[in-house]
């Protein structure tokens, strides 16, 4: 189980000191939406030099322009780049042909991704489900990450190994519970970035990962 550092409303050298500090006790780090949004690709260039040991992620949330935008985060050096599970199948089947010719990978965003768009996604073998709970959901509604919301492809996904990402709100307290369906990576935000200490935040989540054991499959 991999631990995903999402970096948002930060400047990057904002994003850049707070990776340093919890470093030892994370995986993946995301270049987030916001980032990206207001620094563009210098963003995820900035993180690549800065830790090329980590899983670059970077957070586009593609929805169409599909080859432009993700050989744009490649070449940026990002491993990995998301796209939106709703948007039109050429540009996921584009996202996917992208990441196969540079040996990269997709994470697939189904966030208000509806059940038949969920069912066609199933294609994707190497593909990265993302389970997530947005930000607005999160602060207007109070809605988080939880086994009871976890929405993803039916029986014929759950009956095979895929990787699945889970992301909205998670913390050290909804952890274990999430942890029972053998998430691939956890994604983790203000649980870290916003605590009082986050290294102690994020050695604790490191730790919770670790020792979590069995479950049932996603």
């Amino acid at each position: 189980m991999k631990i995903q550092l999402a970096l948002d409303r930060f400047t990057i050298e904002q994003a850049i000191a707070i990776t340093k500090r919890v470093y030892p006790y994370i995986d993946w780090i995301e270049v987030g939406t916001s980032l990206i949004k207001e620094f563009g690709m210098e963003s995820v260039r900035a993180l690549r030099k800065e830790f090329p040991g980590k899983t670059i992620v970077a957070d586009i949330k593609t929805f169409d322009n599909a080859a432009y935008e993700f050989e744009m985060c490649y070449a940026a050096g990002a491993d990995v780049a998301t796209v939106m599970g709703a948007s039109p199948v050429v540009t996921i089947e584009t996202c996917m042909n992208v990441a196969v010719k540079h040996g990269k990978q997709v994470m697939i965003d189904l966030l208000n991704t509806s059940d038949d768009q969920l069912e066609k996604l199933t294609v994707y073998r190497e593909a990265i489900f993302c389970a997530h709970v947005s930000k607005d959901q999160q602060e207007i509604t109070g809605q988080k990450q939880g086994l009871a919301g976890i929405h993803l492809p039916g029986s014929r996904f759950r009956d095979t190994n895929r990787k699945v990402a889970l992301a909205g709100g998670i913390n050290a307290e909804s952890l274990p519970s999430l942890a029972k369906v053998q998430p691939s990576v956890v994604i983790i935000g203000s649980a870290i970035t916003k605590a009082q200490d986050p290294v102690l935040a994020a050695r604790t989540i490191k730790a919770l990962t670790t020792s979590a054991e069995g479950g049932t499959s996603v």
